[in-house]
């Protein structure tokens, strides 16, 4: 595990609170932050208050009470390093806990851009006439490529779907058009500046992997890296990765940093110049037993 900075946790913290703040409304219960996602969008989640104690089994049973009311996925993040205790908590209060590699960007380390096999990466630009449709299929690649492993990727992905390995262009392009609600709300992001979308693009296959950042101040999140399961191990997830980090670097972002679904795929994200400093959770309800 790489050094790490000693405010660089208070750094993570604070860009965890203030990301989904424009976008969502706020539920303070007890030592627990829910944002609630406003109009059409993947729902957030709960997550310790910033400065808060640690939170109690009591707080994750409201919370998961008032999500339930509200429609919303039963849905809890936070960081390890930061929360020690939780864990144990959230265990004992009926949350399964995914423990996710997080890492960070070592500029010094990362790999050049290099031509992708068989295509190229571009930018989604909400301007253009064929955004509608090119987001449809950039999240359509993701539902496709977190749906297929057995982990379930964090951060990326709200929905859960059910698909077979080997899903390719066919299956990608059956899935249903975006609401104009959803299109705008996602011009809003891309127009505030802080949210990017790279995709690789074959000439016969259009969109086949994707990646975004998300970016508060000078801090940017990698999530939604994913490939069609079709087109895999031909390294797009990782030049994808790298050259969205690479574009955040050029344009004022200090910190890069990402959480993988587990040690294999934090080994990928390493080989492009990323080092594991922590650990982030990810909890939701345990499956109940057969």
């Amino acid at each position: 595990m790489a050094p790490v900075d000693s405010g660089l946790f208070d750094r993570l913290e604070r860009f965890y609170d203030a990301l989904p703040r424009p976008w969502a409304r706020i539920e303070e219960i007890g030592s627990l932050i829910l944002f609630i996602r406003q109009g059409e969008g993947w729902p957030y989640y709960a997550r310790p208050r910033l400065g808060s104690h640690t939170p109690s089994a009591a707080d994750i049973t409201a919370t998961r009470q008032r999500q339930r009311e509200l429609g919303l996925p039963e849905a809890f993040e936070w960081v390890h390093e930061t929360t020690p205790d939780l864990l144990a908590i959230a265990r004992s209060a009926g949350l399964d806990v995914l423990l996710a590699p997080l890492l960070t960007l070592d500029p010094a380390a990362l790999v050049p851009d290099l031509p992708v096999r068989n295509g190229r990466i571009r930018y989604l630009d909400a301007a253009a006439p064929s955004f509608a449709a090119d987001l449809r299929a950039a999240r359509a690649v993701a539902r496709l490529g977190f749906g297929a492993p057995a982990h379930r990727a964090p951060l990326e992905v709200a929905e859960k779907t059910l698909v077979i390995d080997g899903a390719g262009p066919a299956e990608r392009d059956a899935a249903a058009p975006l609401s104009e609600e959803a299109v705008q709300q996602a011009r809003e992001l891309f127009d505030s500046g802080d949210y990017l979308t790279a995709v690789v693009e074959s000439p016969t296959d259009g969109i086949v992997a994707t990646a975004t950042s998300q970016r508060v101040g000078d801090v940017a999140e990698i999530v939604g890296v994913a490939t069609l399961p079709s087109a895999r191990s031909r390294g797009y997830a990782s030049q994808l990765t790298a050259t969205l980090a690479g574009r955040l670097l050029a344009t004022g972002v200090h910190l890069v940093f990402l959480s993988a679904g587990d040690d294999d795929v934090a080994r990928l994200y390493t080989k492009v110049g990323f080092r594991r400093v922590g650990t982030a959770c990810i909890g939701e309800p345990a499956a109940a037993p057969l």
